[in-house]
């Protein structure tokens, strides 16, 4: 009774927001309507104006200010978009409070524990899990894509071999729309599933060919036979002189990696991929601006700075010092790993990769691991410090994955790599969203002007 009583609730909550289901599209979101207005009174003028309110399934409810320029003259500032909605989605939400994380309303826990990462993809992608036969011909579909068109693979000779792996990806990405121009119609709905089946596809082949050219070995090239993690395992650990067998314990790790970092609604990468899209820019474009965007350090290249702090704590009796510096307002040291912009909470994703990353150190015979031991220790140290907890730093999914990539044998440079690699499908996947949404428009951003007012122009001869 109590699963049927929630499944009422969560219909009732999609039909009043307007949630609805389409044959081709899975669920789009519907237009809400107002619902309420927030009253505002212009100080220089005295004028009293209303601005609607909308609500959604879940979440905050957000002020309607697309004619706030238009009626009223006005725009908004918000630096960073921390307070502004700039899209409506229903493929993911996010309650940094409470510590939730859902795609198109299953709990990330939930999907990590009981589906596998092709599921988590044709969610993402249709809006709803796949039954048998709908995910074995997405599978087949994925599975016969991951190919590269031979002459692609000579890109990477054209790459110093210290390049950093980033950049061969964002450049080998955008190649894609070189090659396959079938799908680069955004405004055809067959060409585009084509696309998103290619991008999700054969981004771990350019990720694996990347790693094999950093480290001058030959390309392995896909097995039709695996499944798409062992896939990209064999591709990257394979080599031709002998036999590779992919550890199915590594290979259940990094699907769940993958299901962990496959959508995380509007973060920077995303957005960059939907502003790039806003244009008209062909799929492949969009999907290199996103990874280009997760090459930053304060984005994608979290769990890298993780490792480098736990070598740099070194041992678990100096983590009073170190978390001691971390504390001082002199110091600008910082507790890498631990906090996050959205959640306010634990993060939802860390539970289970720390499971995960347990799992891979038994199975890889590295129980006594120096760094997991000062993880777990550090980890500890900080729940339990009333300095942590006020400031509400808990640990975040980086924090352990950086220390399951190196166990596996991931240097720290393809770290944002594989990223890019699991967070391709829900780059596709609000591309997609985007596209057939019929109240999308180019994205233009406001400013807030503080140059020069006009002024006139100086000849050469008299300026000073």
């Amino acid at each position: 009774m109590a699963g049927k009583t929630t499944k009422k609730k969560a219909a009732k909550a999609n039909a009043k927001a307007g949630v609805s289901k389409t044959k081709n599209s899975g669920i789009l979101p519907a237009a809400p309507k107002p619902y309420a207005a927030a009253s505002v009174v212009d100080s220089r003028t005295g004028k009293k104006f209303e601005l609607p309110i909308l609500k959604g399934t879940v979440g905050p409810d957000v002020v309607d200010i697309r004619k706030l320029y238009g009626e009223h003259g006005l725009f908004t500032y918000d630096p960073g978009y921390g307070s502004t909605g700039s899209t409506q989605s229903a493929i993911t939400y996010i309650d940094g409070d409470e510590g939730i994380l859902t795609h198109r309303g299953y709990r990330i826990e939930d999907l990590a524990e009981h589906s596998d990462f092709m599921e988590v993809c044709y969610l993402l992608l249709e809006g709803e899990l796949p039954n048998a036969k709908q995910k074995a011909e997405f599978e087949k579909n994925i599975t016969y894509h991951t190919m590269l068109h031979e002459q692609i693979t000579r890109f990477y000779s054209g790459f110093r071999r210290d390049a950093h792996p980033m950049a061969v990806m964002v450049a080998v990405a955008g190649a894609l729309s070189a090659f396959y121009h079938d799908s680069t119609d955004i405004h055809d709905p067959r060409q585009r599933t084509i696309a998103s089946h290619r991008l999700i596809a054969k981004m771990p082949t350019i990720a694996a060919m990347a790693y094999k050219y950093s480290v001058g070995q030959p390309f392995v090239y896909p097995q039709n036979k695996l499944s798409y993690a062992e896939n990209f395992l064999n591709m990257t650990f394979a080599v031709p002189a002998e036999d590779y067998k992919v550890d199915p314990v590594v290979a259940k790790a990094m699907d769940k990696i993958f299901i962990l970092h496959a959508d995380h609604e509007q973060n920077a990468s995303t957005s960059t991929v939907r502003m790039a899209g806003s244009s008209g820019a062909n799929p492949f474009a969009c999907i290199a601006a996103g990874i280009a965007c997760l090459w930053g350090p304060a984005h994608g290249g979290a769990n890298e700075a993780v490792l480098k702090m736990l070598h740099e704590i070194g041992s678990t009796a100096n983590i009073k010092e170190y978390i001691a510096k971390v504390k001082s307002k002199q110091d600008n040291t910082r507790l890498m790993g631990f906090g996050h912009r959205v959640y306010k909470n634990y993060d939802p994703r860390a539970s289970v990769m720390r499971k995960s990353c347990h799992e891979v150190l038994d199975a890889l015979g590295m129980r006594n691991d120096p760094l997991l031991k000062l993880a777990m220790e550090l980890e500890k140290i900080a729940l339990n410090d009333e300095y942590f907890i006020s400031h509400k730093l808990y640990p975040n999914v980086d924090f352990y994955s950086g220390i399951i990539l190196q166990a596996i044998g991931f240097p720290t440079s393809m770290f944002t790599v594989l990223f890019a690699l699991a967070r391709t499908v829900g780059w596709v996947a609000q591309w997609k969203e985007m596209i057939e949404d019929p109240s999308q428009r180019i994205g233009r951003p406001r400013q807030l002007y503080t140059g020069y007012g006009e002024r006139p122009y100086v000849p050469m001869n008299k300026r000073k």
